[in-house]
């Protein structure tokens, strides 16, 4: 099959010599397979979470002496070398995702002087795939054709769903997900999200200003060295907790909180991607409320439950008497799943001191969005987007919410958006932005949301002022580990609020 011979005008004006050349239609090309022969000598490039998560799952793979190795965060030059081998009209999730494989793999070439053909042969890369109303369910191509225009043609990506590794033909690979090869790195991404829920809620009431980060670090010397060497995790988490008790706050600071949901990656990542989104809102004096994994995660279990159930109505119909034991046991499997992920969770947050976070019920927030969402709509994050909203309206979580996506996002901007205008036209009080990112236009960003932020600010000072304040505060309230749950939004008023009951 014949690759990519696009025909683009060269910088210069002066050479014209492209003009007249014959173009031919760029066809997708099937790598080769993946062999266990192969595996040994190759090293799996992955990435896509948070910075520490990467990290840490890094750190899970290597104790099983597994050559994985996770990319840099990308950046805005991932961004541009994404739009500059890729396909117009991706969304910048895909440019900076493929970009930055592109970018470190040219990295690597310049560094090392190897040529495309070792490279090809020394790496290969492995992300999640699926389908979809968007452009995800494109993504496999989108890096195939971007390294194939980059010089670096049959490098080997691989995607997985569920419990497997496909080639890029569709069939199994032999680089299968065995259990004892992703439990570890899978607790690593539950400690991941932990210990970055716990940041956000200490870094904005820091004293000493870059004390919380290195307190991070800390613990991830400590969580990286104990899933190396097979240690305790419960005892590594333990010592954490005595590293963040170490920074000092100040938490009476009023300060709005701020729910960040949307598309997945736009409102997880942590950089260039989301114009530094989580950093920017607390240099503006707020306190953000992230998205973990797990979150998704639950979502994706819920979802597998539900058209599950579907499918067996439908079957129900045309049988009578029948008893089917391979849907029972995928039920327990299921649920098993899900019982043990909230379980290790609990154990891990418990542990290092995050004692207020609650794991969302997805049952109970479809029930809370169907009455606006349809949930047989398949596809971004589903209902959450809006119950996540009503969860915010009903129960007093945030001053704001934020629904960050790509420019164009259909899922979110498409779907989640146009039912989110009836949503707060019911409730007229919410205060929502939903905010689109493009790689480009960080001035806009940042004005919208300053000024969606104006308002936050004002309903947080009025929370808090409407409290009494007791005339001796007790030490515990600058302690992290002090979390009381209450009817109350912002942490200062949280506080004062449990202090005057």
């Amino acid at each position: 099959m014949s690759s990519c011979s696009n025909i683009k005008p060269p910088q210069s004006n002066i050479d014209l010599n492209y003009l007249g050349t014959q173009k031919t239609q760029w066809r997708d090309t099937i790598n080769r397979d993946f062999t266990k022969k192969d595996q040994k000598d190759t090293v799996i490039l992955f990435g896509g979470m948070t910075i520490l998560q990467d990290r840490l799952v890094m750190a899970a793979l290597e104790a099983k002496k597994e050559k994985y190795v996770a990319l840099p965060n990308p950046d805005f030059e991932s961004f541009r070398t994404g739009k500059a081998y890729g396909n117009r009209g991706q969304c910048n999730p895909t440019y900076f995702t493929v970009g930055n494989l592109v970018k470190y793999l040219q990295n690597i070439q310049k560094e090392t002087g190897m040529s495309s053909e070792e490279i090809v042969q020394k790496y290969a890369y492995v992300t999640a795939n699926g389908c979809g109303p968007c452009r995800f369910g494109m993504y496999i191509t989108e890096y195939r054709k971007a390294l194939t225009d980059a010089g670096f043609e049959g490098f080997r990506v691989f995607s997985f769903e569920h419990n497997k590794i496909t080639n890029e033909d569709g069939s199994e690979s032999e680089l299968n997900l065995s259990p004892a090869l992703y439990i570890t790195p899978i607790k690593a991404v539950l400690i991941g999200d932990i210990i970055n829920i716990l940041s956000h809620k200490i870094r904005p009431y820091e004293v000493e200003k870059g004390a919380t980060d290195k307190a991070i670090e800390k613990c991830y010397d400590i969580v990286s060295d104990a899933l190396k060497n097979n240690k305790n995790l419960l005892f590594a988490l333990w010592k954490c907790r005595k590293e963040l008790a170490k920074v000092k706050l100040d938490r009476l600071q009023i300060k709005p909180k701020v729910m960040i949901v949307g598309e997945f990656w736009a409102a997880m990542t942590e950089g260039d991607g989301n114009y530094n989104l989580h950093r920017f809102l607390e240099a503006e004096g707020a306190e953000s409320i992230p998205q973990p994994i797990i979150n998704r995660l639950m979502l994706s279990i819920w979802e597998s439950t539900y058209f599950f159930n579907k499918e067996l109505d439908i079957e129900d119909e045309a049988k009578t008497n029948y008893f089917d034991f391979s849907s029972t046991k995928r039920r327990i499997i299921t649920k098993l799943l899900e019982v043990t992920i909230k379980s290790y969770f609990t154990l891990y947050a418990k542990t290092i001191g995050l004692h207020d976070y609650t794991l969302p019920d997805i049952e109970a927030l479809s029930k809370l969005s169907r009455v606006y969402f349809p949930l047989d709509a398949e596809g971004g994050e589903g209902h959450m987007e809006v119950a996540h909203l009503l969860e915010s309206i009903h129960h007093n979580i945030a001053h704001l919410v934020i629904s960050v996506k790509p420019f164009g996002c259909m899922p979110s901007s498409a779907v989640s958006d146009g039912i989110q205008s009836l949503v707060t036209s019911h409730y007229p009080s919410a205060n929502f932005l939903s905010i689109e990112t493009s790689g480009e236009g960080a001035a806009n960003f940042y004005s919208r949301v300053q000024m969606a932020l104006f308002k936050a600010k004002q309903s947080a000072k009025e929370e808090f002022e409407a409290l009494e304040t007791p005339e001796h505060i007790p030490e515990k309230v600058h302690n992290y580990l002090y979390q009381p749950k209450n009817e109350k939004a912002g942490t200062a008023a949280q506080l004062l609020y449990s202090l005057n009951m």
